[in-house]
């Protein structure tokens, strides 16, 4: 083993997961700004532990002076999708991106593993500006059902358990386990209209009481103190009715409202 300084050695690559979650994070929240349906569920990073960079090496026979190019890895990022299709969604995004280039793909769950591991995977090149210069790394980015990452991460921690050599009865419930899981993602997907649906009539209602609640204050604002307090009322009566249709007939209401405040302030 070398005597490198592990520390580092690792900063670029610390660095590097923590600006792709944060951009990842971004772009979930714009789409939703957006109003259109973000495919993205959540995301996690992480860099690989020393121990595991050695072993891994030793596995693949990595000689440690390329271990930056010879694990693609060390580096990673994981995306979470509600459904299958969000996945090859999500990886044309990303092959768009001009702040990454694009290696290559490895596609697990069309040409699952052995295991019944499912997971699509993109390796690709980040440029991070480090103290000493730009630096280019290389991170492993994998795309995810939530029922995919379940299975795999109880896999990853019976394999640490037994370190690879899983007893066969472990392997079988582990196989059946997999393919309950890609069921589930295929019902999950023959109601994907339905679940959308309703995931955007529970965002709509969110965003107008934000915007309903936010005018009422705003009529505060404009010392209109009686007119506030029924609008209160009237979107309390409302809220027990559960009904958006109204909810947005109020808001315009109070947009008018407060343009005849501003109006009356400019006059005064």
């Amino acid at each position: 083993m070398d005597g490198r300084d592990w520390k580092k050695f690792l900063m670029p690559y610390e660095q590097a997961v923590e600006e792709l979650k944060v951009k990842f994070k971004t772009l979930r929240t714009e789409l939703k700004s957006r109003e259109e349906y973000s495919p993205i569920e959540f995301v996690t990073g992480r860099v690989k532990r020393i121990s595991s960079i050695l072993d891994k090496a030793k596995r693949l026979s990595v000689p440690m002076e390329k271990l930056e190019t010879g694990i693609e890895d060390i580096a990673g990022i994981r995306i979470m999708c509600q459904f299958v299709e969000d996945i090859e969604r999500l990886a044309e995004l990303i092959r768009s991106r001009e702040d990454m280039t694009l290696l290559y793909e490895k596609d697990y769950i069309v040409n699952k593993k052995p295991s019944g591991y499912r997971s699509y995977h993109m390796i690709v090149e980040y440029p991070v500006q480090t103290a000493l210069g730009m630096k280019r790394v290389l991170a492993e980015i994998q795309l995810r059902t939530l029922a995919m990452n379940f299975w795999a991460t109880i896999e990853h921690s019976l394999n640490y358990k037994y370190r690879e050599s899983l007893p066969q009865e472990v392997v079988n419930r582990l196989s059946k386990a997999a393919e309950a899981a890609y069921l589930l993602d295929q019902e999950m997907s023959s109601i994907r209209v339905d679940i959308m649906e309703a995931q955007k009539l529970f965002e709509d209602k969110s965003n107008t009481v934000t915007k309903v609640l936010n005018a009422i204050q705003e009529l505060y604002f404009y010392h209109r103190v009686r007119e506030a307090a029924q609008f209160q009322l009237r979107f309390n009566e409302l809220w027990e009715t559960d009904d958006v249709r109204q909810l947005d007939e109020m808001f315009n209401d109070l947009t008018e409202a407060i343009a005849r405040a501003k109006k009356a302030q400019q006059q005064s």
